[in-house]
């Protein structure tokens, strides 16, 4: 990861936890294939200010987290085991970080 990012792995088991786990200060991004599109520069520019990814389990995020979500994102319409949407959200996360610290990594 380039210097600057930070990236963790909070595994919780209910939505208060989830709550408590978050960052104060973190522009919240749930992820949901129901959630926006975006492109590769829009999800670099997510990264410019502190932004906390949330995964669901295998039963989704609940609603309520949804809604209080700055940004309903969808890394893909079809439907990833949680798993693989971290694999597929930490490429991302790389690939935005190159693009912002001006890497070759991303071609356009």
């Amino acid at each position: 990861m380039p210097k600057g990012y930070e990236v963790a792995r909070v595994a919780v088991k209910n939505d208060k936890a989830l709550r408590a786990a978050l960052p104060r200060h973190a522009r919240v991004v749930a992820l949901d294939e129901r959630g926006k599109d975006c492109t590769t520069r829009q999800f670099a520019d997510l990264l410019k200010s502190e932004t906390a990814f949330v995964i669901g389990g295998p039963d989704g995020l609940d609603a309520a987290v949804k809604r209080e979500a700055a940004l309903v994102l969808r890394l893909s319409s079809l439907t990833l085991p949680h798993a693989l949407a971290q694999v597929v959200l930490l490429e991302q996360i790389y690939r935005a970080a190159s693009i912002l610290t001006g890497h070759p990594y991303h071609r356009e």
